[in-house]
């Protein structure tokens, strides 16, 4: 049985083929190690939620036109690129269960390859000769490198506050729905107030995908069916425990945070404030926030014109509160 996500994707397939054809198109290159590299890239696609976001928000208005598709394939490429060079930031040496670049070609070549989908990214978005979509690509850029920065100096610092956890989110996460959605609507001329409701909504499903793949990680990896506690070893603090650590005084609390103040911590220290986030209330609390995140993003798409794609959006932002993987 195909998840929501699956059946979506389905349902606007024509226009995923034609984008990853155009992807294909400008990845083109006469060099050998490059074109091997991106290849292999191409094989790995994940879940491309975001061109499909900006396929979608660009449907409700208009008609997927080569402009729609261009602007579809910036983002997918600045993503990518985003991902290549967060795997060299952090020396993670695999992504969806199968090596990253720098783990097999060494860092040097993985930026390499990153600053290449870079400009490609860059000149699908000139192709569309609208300097709005060009601007929200720039903007995206920036916000990406931002959050980068914020949660490295976040974790350098111990800074433990949910408003800091948002601001990080909405940089490194959120932005990227939000510049689909935006590029969507601008693609096809949408109405101001319209394409502000569906960025707003992209800015709330940023954050509950966020928080989403943030409570994973405070489950053992045998349930999850990846490595957990992964943010915790790289000094990250997500909402969950921030959430737990709120709601909680006492010894058992100082423990935990003069834990989270430590540069390192060990696999047991791991496992205990795993523990501590899922048997204070820390899960529970994240639903909630989640819940009332959907609840925001269903009234801004009520304002739309109703159509099947704004009950495909709604049923996205189900499918990510419940996804378990």
């Amino acid at each position: 049985m195909m998840t929501t996500l699956e059946t979506t994707t389905h349902s606007h397939q024509a226009d995923i083929d034609s984008l990853n054809e155009r992807i294909s198109r400008r990845l083109d290159s006469a060099n050998p190690l490059m074109s091997h590299i991106v290849m292999s890239l191409l094989r790995t696609k994940g879940k491309q939620l975001r061109p499909l976001m900006l396929i979608m928000c660009a449907k409700i208005f208009g008609q997927v036109s080569e402009k729609v598709l261009a602007a579809a394939s910036a983002v997918e490429l600045l993503h990518n690129a985003s991902l290549i060079h967060d795997d060299v930031v952090d020396n993670s040496m695999t992504r969806r269960n199968r090596p990253t670049v720098n783990a097999i070609w060494d860092n040097h070549i993985a930026v390499l390859v990153g600053d290449f989908f870079t400009s490609s990214a860059m000149q699908e978005a000139i192709s569309t000769g609208d300097i709005r979509i060009i601007d929200a690509l720039c903007h995206l850029g920036r916000d990406l490198s931002l959050g980068e920065i914020d949660q490295i100096n976040n974790a350098r610092e111990h800074t433990l506050t949910p408003e800091a956890y948002f601001r990080i989110v909405d940089y490194k996460t959120a932005s990227l729905f939000v510049a689909s959605a935006r590029m969507g609507c601008l693609a096809v001329d949408a109405p101001d107030e319209a394409t502000r409701a569906l960025a707003e909504y992209a800015l709330l499903f940023g954050r509950c995908f966020q928080l989403r793949d943030d409570v994973f990680d405070y489950y053992p990896s045998t349930l999850v069916g990846k490595p957990t506690g992964n943010d915790l070893r790289e000094g990250k603090i997500s909402l969950p425990l921030l959430l737990a650590l709120e709601h909680t005084t006492g010894p058992e609390h100082d423990e935990i945070a003069a834990m989270l103040a430590c540069d390192d911590l060990t696999d047991s220290q791991i496992e205990r404030i795993m523990a501590f986030a899922r048997d204070n209330g820390g899960i529970d609390a994240a639903y909630q926030v989640m819940t009332d995140l959907r609840d925001r993003a269903r009234q801004l798409l009520d304002t739309l014109p109703q159509c099947e794609v704004c009950r495909q959006l709604a049923e996205l932002f189900d499918f990510v509160i419940e996804r378990q993987y």
